[in-house]
Order: C-alpha cells, then structure tokens, then sequence
C-alpha cells in the first residue's frame, strides 16, 4: 500500500504561482512512476503532468503546457507540481497519483493506470 500526501494549495489571485508538494513514506518511492490530475465541481478528473519515476520522461495536458512544471526527488520521496502564471480556469482540487513501474502498464494521461491517489488538495484562483 503507498499512502500519498498532497499538500500547498490554496487561495491566489490570478496570474500568481503556488507549488504543490506529493508526499509518500514507501521506502520504494523511486519504483513508481506519478502523476497530477484534477477535478473541479461539476467537471470531469483532468490530466495535468505526469512524470516518469526516473524524472524524465515528463508529460504535460496542453492547457497548462509552459505553465506548470512537474518534478520529483526520490531521495525525498516527493513530487512536485510548480504552478505559473494561474488562470480561474485553473480552480480545482488537485491529486497526485501513482503507478509501479514494474508490475503495472502506463498510461501518463489516464487516471485508470494509476493505482494509488492523494487526498487532493484545493487550488482556487480568483479573477
């Protein structure tokens, strides 16, 4: 079982930055390849970035392509989602995610290759 701890959101205003942090206690961390998603109410899950457990390769959704960028430290068991330039569009609570890299096929962009979710956490962008 990998328990995932998501954690940063908050209240911004538009064209303000915050940094999402994922945290894992699995000795493992460096097995799994992960992922960000979101939800806002009323919409479906949306891919965000995702990133390979090595660090690269790394994947974006175009809609936050030069905006957001996704980054990990193994040694830390942690991964980031650095968030730029925020739109309203934005708003939404945030998850991270996480698939083994050994056992499992990987589909960056879909939320059914992953196996294990955070919390979320709430990311509100005001106009």
């Amino acid at each position: 079982q990998v328990e995932l701890v998501d954690s940063g959101g908050g209240l911004v205003q538009t064209g303000g930055s915050l940094r999402l942090s994922c945290g894992s206690s699995v000795d493992t961390f460096s097995l799994y390849n992960m992922g960000w998603f979101r939800q806002a109410p009323g919409k479906e899950r949306e891919f965000i970035a995702a990133i390979a457990w090595s660090g690269y390769p790394v994947y974006y959704a175009d809609a936050v392509k030069g905006r957001f960028t996704i980054s990990r430290d193994n040694a830390k068991n942690t991964v980031w989602l650095q968030m730029t330039s925020l739109k309203p569009d934005d708003t939404a609570a945030y998850y991270c995610a996480a698939r083994s890299r050994i056992i499992r096929e990987w589909v960056p962009s879909s939320g059914d290759y992953y196996d294990y979710w955070g919390q979320g956490t709430q990311v509100t962008v005001s106009s």
